[in-house]
């Protein structure tokens, strides 16, 4: 992942949030850079600022699409008019986010442009390294979530509390056992969080569909495959 802005503060925070996905990364500040390290180190996937001190994101764009039309692009900038929008899917990117941004929804398009670029092989059954309930795969490695074949699109913190309830299937989990291993400290008072992580969930994977997470009154909650 090649992450392109003027501002270094947040070349390295983006780095670092790609880092954390496992991605490979590398920072440039300015148009020509971008060009010269996309030339030579071949990125899957850029992230692009549309203003740059000396070409603009549509010319670098265009630039490394020439080599490799194949490499995925998001923009970042502050502008947000939708004539601005339309002007840097028309230049040739994938996406497209305003700043001020969440790093999580940063993180959640590029996973979902990576994942529209790999061919698609419905059939094929799970890796080794996926977890499976019912209809619901998680493939922990590439950090994907699918139900009925569907992808699911979640945040990270949404990943880590899936991954926790799908590894401990049909078992009850308390508040104070997700907060432990999710958010890593101790029950204080903090049983909202949980609640309002557990709602995203439910509303990305049972709606329209028969529930899996289940709340036990008074004991927490579990998953398990739909009945």
């Amino acid at each position: 992942m090649l992450v392109v802005d003027d501002e270094p503060d947040l070349v390295e925070v983006l780095c670092g949030a790609v880092l954390y996905e496992g991605w490979q990364a590398r920072g440039a500040q300015s148009g020509l850079d971008a060009v010269r390290i996309a030339e030579s180190w071949r990125p899957h996937a850029v992230v692009l600022d549309m203003m740059l001190p000396d070409l603009d994101g549509a010319q670098v764009l265009r630039r490394i699409h020439r080599d490799r039309p194949e490499t995925r692009v998001l923009f970042l900038t502050a502008r947000d008019a939708v004539e601005d929008r339309i002007a840097g899917i028309a230049a040739g990117a994938d996406d497209y986010v305003t700043k001020p941004f969440s790093l999580d929804e940063v993180v959640v398009r590029l996973r979902g442009m990576l994942r529209r670029a790999e061919p698609q092989s419905p059939s094929a059954p799970p890796r080794p390294d996926c977890l499976v309930v019912g209809d619901l795969v998680m493939d922990e490695r590439a950090m994907e979530v699918t139900r009925g074949g569907c992808p699911v699109e979640l945040s990270p913190t949404e990943f880590a509390l899936l991954r926790y309830l799908m590894r401990h299937p049909r078992q009850v989990l308390s508040k104070a056992q997700i907060l432990e291993e999710v958010w890593h400290y101790d029950y204080g008072g903090q049983a909202h969080v949980v609640e309002l992580y557990i709602s995203y969930l439910r509303k990305k994977l049972d709606a329209g569909r028969a529930p899996m997470i289940h709340t036990v009154r008074g004991a927490g909650y579990v998953l398990k495959a739909a009945a």
